[in-house]
């Protein structure tokens, strides 16, 4: 049996019977209930909410102790009948106990729907509309300053108040915090939607004019009444920010902690800002393009579920998506934001994104792998050497929508749900430098 009860530092606890120390502390009643009953259900046990007043003795009537000083025989009845020893009439009622376990209660949500966005051009970048009961949630605006426009349209189908309750930037690069400031004929995310909370990157190397621009109209918006808060605050609870936030009806936004928050790195990735939604028994993940260091941070100071859901680090780079995280989350879907072959960043076939080395390490975990953007390319030279040159783009997935409806999450894609292995661009054969090769390769011990 577990007890949901408060601490002496006045917070509620999750503890076993008969333990020592709390399995988990929570700020807020609801989130220790929410967590006793997931825990009780998953070690088919009960558990009971334990509260000062629930533990006081109800007083008996002043007429009950009148009765027994005028008719102590009638007087025992009655204490006997108050006591529940003894009923009066066929029906039998349990005594009134605070101490009897609960039965889990049914446990509802809100719907959830997770959207990775196309944005528009043939570039790597990241994107992500989450759409949480009422309220709604951006991550990142990439990958060009003009992609403002395809994820102000996407998001306006959705949000109907022109409103996002939180945004997230998670680290300084144009990819992903471009579109929020837009350009002189193409209105940011910032100018086209309230923003109730903004959470963003701690630290930063970069001093790009994006990143200048970002900031300003992050301020500006902060000047009219948008609260702000960096990582760091999150997690170190200060400047009002708390580390976990209700979204709707059984469903967190929580900020993980990683060392990058407080240490420089020489790579600007590793200051992502780190999240995961949690949904009654579903988890879903995001790193924005955390690499190998931060990877290895996240897992040593957070206690990592296994996700429904990972957004795929860095685009798939080999870099990102490293095994010290994938043997922690398990993931069961992942989803890259990328334009599948382009030869934006690379001309090595086997490192354009998503790379082989990527696939080589999610492919033990799931095949339920989707990307967003095909690359169209055509052969070209360079130094004597051939390459596939990047000549434009088209839907792979599309627009990847997560969607967790009654605790049951599946994937519907706008172009095509066919997953990364079974894809043309997958399976394809390419002959470059007179060497016959597949595009990709899926590895003999992947699912």
């Amino acid at each position: 049996m577990y007890i949901v009860k408060k601490n002496k530092n006045n917070k509620w606890i999750v503890i076993q019977d008969g333990a020592k120390r709390a399995t988990k502390t929570f700020d807020t009643k609801a989130e220790a209930v929410l967590f006793a009953t997931k825990i009780s259900r998953e070690k088919n046990t009960s558990f009971i909410i334990e509260e000062k007043n629930n533990q006081r003795k109800r007083r008996r009537p002043f007429w009950v102790f009148l009765l027994i000083v005028l008719l102590i025989a009638v007087g025992v009845l009655i204490y006997l009948y108050a006591s529940g020893i003894l009923q009066l009439g066929s029906s039998k009622e349990e005594p009134d106990n605070p101490e009897e376990p609960i039965i889990p209660p049914m446990i509802t949500s809100s719907d959830l729907e997770i959207h990775f966005l196309e944005l528009g051009n043939r570039y790597a970048g990241d994107s992500i509309y989450i759409k949480a009961g009422e309220t709604d949630i951006l991550i990142d605006a990439g990958s060009k300053a003009s992609s403002a426009s395809t994820i102000t349209s996407y998001i306006n189908q959705y949000c109907t108040d022109g409103k996002l309750e939180y945004v997230i930037a998670t680290h300084a690069h144009e990819d992903h915090i471009s579109g929020f400031v837009g350009t002189s004929s193409v209105p940011g995310i910032f100018d086209s939607f309230e923003v109730d909370t903004i959470i963003d990157y701690s630290l930063k190397n970069t001093t790009s004019n994006i990143s200048k621009n970002y900031e300003a109209k992050r301020d500006a918006l902060v000047a009219k009444g948008t609260k702000h808060y960096t990582a760091a605050d999150c997690i170190k609870k200060t400047n009002g920010a708390q580390n976990r936030y209700t979204l709707a009806e059984g469903i967190t936004l929580e900020i993980l902690d990683q060392r990058f928050y407080y240490e420089s790195s020489s790579d600007e990735n590793n200051y992502s800002v780190c999240t995961i939604i949690q949904q009654l028994d579903n988890n879903f993940l995001f790193t924005g393009d955390l690499e190998a260091e931060g990877e290895e941070s996240l897992v040593s100071k957070n206690d990592l579920p296994h996700c429904k859901l990972f957004k795929a680090g860095h685009h798939g780079s080999k870099t990102s998506s490293n095994e010290a995280l994938l043997s922690a989350i398990t993931p069961e879907i992942v989803c890259v934001c990328c334009c599948a072959g382009s030869s934006e960043y690379t001309k090595d076939t086997d490192n354009m994104f998503p790379t082989q080395d990527f696939i080589n390490r999610i492919a033990p975990y799931t095949d339920q792998v989707f990307v967003t953007t095909l690359a169209i390319y055509e052969k070209a030279i360079a130094s004597g050497t051939e390459y596939l040159k990047l000549t434009g783009y088209q839907s792979m997935n599309g627009n990847i929508v997560v969607k967790s409806l009654n605790n049951k999450v599946s994937v519907q894609c706008s172009n095509n749900n066919t997953i990364l292995k079974d894809s043309e661009w997958f399976q394809s054969v390419i002959t470059l430098n007179g060497v016959e090769r597949n595009m990709r390769i899926w590895p003999e011990n992947g699912k």
